[in-house]
């Protein structure tokens, strides 16, 4: 008999030789797919792939037997990865600010004529899109050539989703356009239909699998799987709206609706109902033809996003905090429902807030099954206010108070936490009482008190109080601050029961203290743990041993210190260690109140920082327990400098203060470029102030900087340093 080839006509094939064959291409195909999807380094082009492929399914069409469980034929991709790698986005995949009404649209092409200094009747052009209800993803492309994908993240750093991408058959693996940069990212939203959820969902019910709540969590449960062949089996889908780095041939166009059309024009899914508007009366027309159209468009979204249209201007507009002042998102009304409030239960927060949360009995409100609500504060449940307006009943113009036993009614709008808004009172249950809110924290019995001038309570337990410690420690290994995985919520609560875990620095030992090879109470003998999931543990800790020194500081839950605050301090700081002088020195012995003092003056001179986060940075390392902790940490951790926020220029790191009125651009925008150039921009004028920028009628600061010695430029010498000019 003949020598059978890997040519040979699959019919000739005797039962020996196609079962040989078929092992062998697997085989293949395997290595194939595991160096796609996994290592992204392909040894054959797509053609000889699919050919390989085309004979392995065909062999086992003419021999059905060989199709076992793990047939290819049935599989897309690789084998799943051990965890996803993080990626560093070049450019922050940062968010929108929110609009719920038509006086925050129209305030927004107010503020935007305002930072400008344009007349009201100058026009600007704006983009109106849909808000797709879906999971933001960034495609990398270079050359033309699809590389990398990342999920969002915290903004500036998400998880490596390039296998699962590479599935989504919308999704080209290259631009076609003569216009394409060189490096191009793309921004935009995975998705899933409403026809393909419903169709998921039977399948999930067919195999006696929990179905999905919604199709925004089937989209992203999909795309984050670890196997690519079950991203594959799911019909995910993607619109394009927006862009991050930018290489050699810059953008396409130069307002944000041509790069819209260049996307279309690369091969890039782009949403048709995204138009030109000239006015907020047109934006609110567009927004109300969207969501009267909402129901039929087979998939969901959750509002509509202005965008200034031009570039240039989007450019002068710059950013505030996590997003950009040029655009905004015009959100859909709320969802509510009725449910009756069963019990409340009093959570205590990371600062010793007693939080009152609704147990409900379990409704679907937009989808989404929910048995939770916010009951804000003590004041909300009286009926008082306390946060917002006060709850009126349904057919009560006065102010109600809350009970358990009520009925009531649920909002909920996008992915804000369920509020209760309102008390139906003629289904009020006659048993119903008043709520009685503690005045000892439930968590540790220490007194809970209300400071005068403040809505919450808080335990005064401090550092006794167990779920302050536990809150404090999951707050400091958050996404937004260490960002230590697989450290969650639950391993938190497991390591501090067990007494592993008590601070910070407990986390950077713990592998050490667990290294006694005789020791039953290794972390990989304990419940819920193994040698391989300890091992990643401990590796993911170290991987955070050094982090950017704002997420450090944001990470020590100091009151009124959120992310654009650490921000703030650590521009202007630049060293953990110098904000820990500063705030010592900020309050001299024998004084009570600090104001007046050079060190206070400084931190209350800083951009955004007033007196009362000022007051909460000097007391927190002003208390000795607070120093002793942060010692401890610094021993393991090196808080590294923050990242560039802009290339080097000549005012990168200086701090500048204007003062006056500024003829070519308004004082706002005045601050925002320097903040882009990467100068620090403070308030008042100091000893370590680099430069003055006086305009016409200034008063006290220009004063101050000529007793000092500051450095006073005029409009048009800070434009020419700046190099603007």
């Amino acid at each position: 008999m003949s020598a059978r080839t890997p040519e040979t006509d699959v019919e000739k094939l005797t039962a020996d030789e196609a079962a040989r064959e078929h092992a062998r291409l697997g085989e293949e195909i395997a290595g194939h797919d595991r160096r796609y999807y996994q290592d992204d380094a392909p040894t054959v082009s797509d053609a000889e792939y699919d050919a390989l492929r085309r004979r392995y399914e065909a062999i086992e069409a003419a021999y059905p037997e060989l199709r076992g469980i793990d047939s290819l034929s049935d599989k897309v991709g690789a084998a799943p990865a051990a965890k996803f790698a993080k990626v560093r986005h070049r450019v922050p995949m940062l968010s929108l600010g929110n609009a719920f009404a038509d006086d925050d649209v129209e305030e927004f092409v107010a503020r935007i004529r305002r930072f400008l200094g344009l007349p009201t009747d100058a026009d600007v052009t704006f983009t109106a899109e849909p808000k797709i209800d879906g999971l933001s993803c960034s495609l990398r492309y270079e050359n033309g050539v699809f590389v990398q994908a990342a999920t969002r993240g915290d903004g500036f750093e998400g998880e490596d989703v390039t296998a699962n991408v590479r599935t989504i058959s919308e999704i080209p693996s290259r631009l076609t356009g003569e216009d394409v940069p060189a490096v191009f990212e793309v921004r935009g939203e995975v998705y899933m239909g409403h026809a393909d959820f419903a169709a998921i969902n039977e399948r999930q019910s067919a195999a006696g699998r929990p179905l999905f709540a919604n199709p925004r969590n089937a989209a992203a449960g999909s795309l984050r799987q670890l196997d690519p062949a079950i991203t594959a089996s799911r019909p995910l889908r993607f619109f394009a709206y927006a862009w991050g780095e930018v290489g050699e041939g810059g953008l396409p166009a130069d307002t944000q609706f041509g790069v819209i059309k260049a996307f279309a024009r690369w091969g890039l899914p782009t949403n048709p109902l995204t138009v030109l508007c000239h006015s907020a009366a047109e934006l609110l027309a567009h927004y109300r033809r969207i969501g009267d159209g909402r129901a039929g468009l087979g998939y969901d979204i959750d509002g509509v996003v202005y965008k200034v249209d031009s570039l240039a201007l989007q450019g002068r507009l710059g950013f505030v905090s996590r997003s950009p002042r040029w655009a905004i998102a015009h959100k859909f009304p709320a969802q509510r429902a009725i449910t009756q409030l069963e019990r409340i239960e009093i959570q205590v927060g990371r600062t010793g807030a007693l939080t009152p949360v609704a147990k409900l009995t379990p409704i679907t409100v937009g989808g989404v099954v929910v048995s939770n609500a916010s009951l804000h504060n003590e004041d909300y449940i009286k009926g008082i206010g306390g946060s917002g307006e006060p709850i009126r009943g349904t057919f009560e113009d006065q102010p109600v108070d809350i009970r358990e036993g009520d009925w009531v009614t649920i909002q909920r709008a996008g992915d804000v936490i369920p509020q209760v808004v309102d008390v139906v009172l003629e289904r009020r249950p006659p048993e119903a009482r008043p709520y009685s809110f503690p005045t000892v924290c439930p968590a540790c019995g220490s007194h809970a008190v209300r400071e005068d001038g403040e809505v919450v309570r808080r335990c005064t337990g401090g550092l006794i109080c167990p779920a302050q410690a536990v809150e404090r420690i999951r707050h400091f290994v958050s996404r937004d601050a260490f960002d230590i995985e697989g450290l969650g919520e639950k391993q938190v609560q497991a390591f501090h029961d067990w007494g592993l875990v008590k601070q910070p620095a407990d986390i950077f030992t713990l592998e050490a203290r667990d290294s006694d090879p005789s020791s039953l109470t290794r972390l990989k003998n304990r419940d819920g743990w193994g040698e391989i999931s300890a091992k990643n543990l401990f590796a993911a800790i170290e991987e955070r041993r050094h982090v950017p020194v704002n997420r450090f500081l944001y990470a020590l839950g100091i009151r009124h210190v959120g992310e654009t605050n650490a921000k703030r301090l650590m521009r202007h700081f630049l060293t953990l260690e110098a904000l820990r002088e500063t705030a010592r020195a900020a309050v001299m012995p024998g004084e009570v109140h600090p104001k007046g003092n050079e060190a206070w003056a400084e931190l209350t001179g800083i951009e955004g920082i007033g007196a009362v986060v000022a007051e909460a940075v000097v007391d927190f390392f002003q208390e000795p327990n607070n120093e002793a902790v942060l010692d401890a940490l610094v021993r393991e951790v090196t808080p590294e400098p923050m990242e560039a926020v802009a290339a080097a220029t000549a005012v990168a790191g200086k701090t500048v203060v204007f003062t006056g009125a500024l003829e070519k651009m308004t004082r706002d925008e005045a601050k925002a470029m320097a903040e882009r150039l990467g100068a620090k921009v403070a308030g008042s004028v100091s000893k370590k102030t680099d430069y003055v920028v006086a305009g016409a009628d200034a008063g006290s600061k220009l004063a101050k900087a000529r007793e000092l010695g500051v450095a006073v430029l005029s409009e048009d010498e800070w434009l020419i340093l700046a190099g603007a000019g």
